[in-house]
C-alpha cells in the first residue's frame, strides 16, 4: 500500500465511507483497507480526528493499550505498557498460550497412571516416601 493510498483511507473514513467502498474505490482489498483501519484507530468514522502519526522503527507500542512503550537497547522487547495490561491481554488471548505439555507416567510405587508435567516421578509424597523408604510393605 502506497502513501497516497493510506492518506486517500484516512480521508475517505473522515467523510464516512465503508471498507468496501475505499477498496473498490483504490483497487485494494477489503480487508487490507480494515486491518490499516484497525491498526491506526480508523474503525469509528466519527472518532478520526487527525491523521495518525507514522510510526518509527524504532518505536513500540502497548498490544492492549497502544500506548508508546519505552524501550532499553540492553534488554528484551517490551510488548506491555504494565502488568495490568498484559494480564488483561493474556487474559483475553488465552489461546497463544503455550502450555507445557503433561506426559502420562505410572508412579512406581502403586502404578497409579497420572499427568507429570515436569518429569515427575511418583503421583504423591506418600507414594515418593512409601516407595524410598519402604514405608508400610513391612
Amino acid at each position: 500500500m502506497t502513501e497516497s493510498q493510506k492518506q486517500q483511507i484516512i480521508s475517505f473514513r473522515r467523510q464516512g465511507i465503508g471498507y468496501l467502498k475505499i477498496a473498490q474505490e483504490l483497487g485494494i482489498s477489503q480487508n487490507t483497507v480494515k486491518s490499516y483501519c484497525r491498526r491506526n484507530n480508523l474503525t469509528k468514522p466519527t472518532e478520526i480526528t487527525e491523521i495518525p502519526k507514522q510510526a518509527n522503527e524504532t518505536e513500540h507500542f502497548c498490544l492492549q493499550c497502544g500506548v508508546a512503550v519505552p524501550q532499553d537497547s540492553k534488554r528484551k522487547l517490551k510488548k506491555f505498557c504494565s502488568d495490568q495490561c498484559r494480564m488483561k491481554w493474556w487474559n483475553s488471548h488465552r489461546e497463544l498460550v503455550q502450555h507445557k505439555k503433561a506426559a502420562e507416567t505410572e508412579c512406581p510405587n502403586c502404578h497409579k497412571r497420572f499427568a507429570a508435567v515436569s518429569g515427575r516421578k511418583y503421583c504423591s509424597h506418600s507414594c515418593y516416601i512409601a516407595h524410598r523408604f519402604g514405608g508400610g510393605d513391612e
